[in-house]
């Protein structure tokens, strides 16, 4: 399953046109300053419309849940939230300078903050899921 969120991940981040990914003209488009596209995007709300609104911040988010989630299951170090984070923003960080060099999409320190976010809240979840299965497992074994 890792290895298909990966390759849809991929596909949405360099590929797909429908987000923007056009191969004409490509030139170098990043932010370096923090807040300054989520800024933007919610200060220019009603002019670019709630859907461009939710799919650049919360998108951003939701695309790394899956990895902060699979993370702690393929490895038990990543069982901390410290090191899914930081494997997160790591991955992240891959992922924007490749956009960068590749002219595909930008640079943008905000979508590393988004994408460290949604990571991480994926380990939470993965916490919480593993907490769930756990108390049913004692509850399973004591009834049976």
């Amino acid at each position: 399953m890792f290895g298909v969120y990966i390759i849809c991940l991929t596909y949405f981040l360099f590929f797909a046109e429908s987000t923007g990914r056009t191969f004409e003209g490509r030139t170098y488009h990043y932010n370096l300053e923090l807040f300054k596209e989520i800024g933007r995007f919610i200060k220019y709300r009603h002019v670019l419309g709630t859907k461009a609104v939710l799919l650049n911040l919360v998108g951003n988010i939701v695309a790394f849940f899956p990895f902060g989630f699979f993370l702690p299951v393929l490895h038990p170090k990543c069982r901390s939230i410290f090191y899914t984070t930081f494997f997160s923003f790591e991955f992240s960080l891959m992922v924007e300078t490749i956009q960068l060099v590749s002219k595909v999409g930008s640079f943008d320190v905000d979508d590393l903050l988004l994408n460290t976010i949604g990571g991480a809240l994926g380990c939470l979840i993965f916490f919480w899921m593993n907490e769930v299965r756990k108390k049913s497992e004692r509850i399973n074994k004591f009834f049976y």
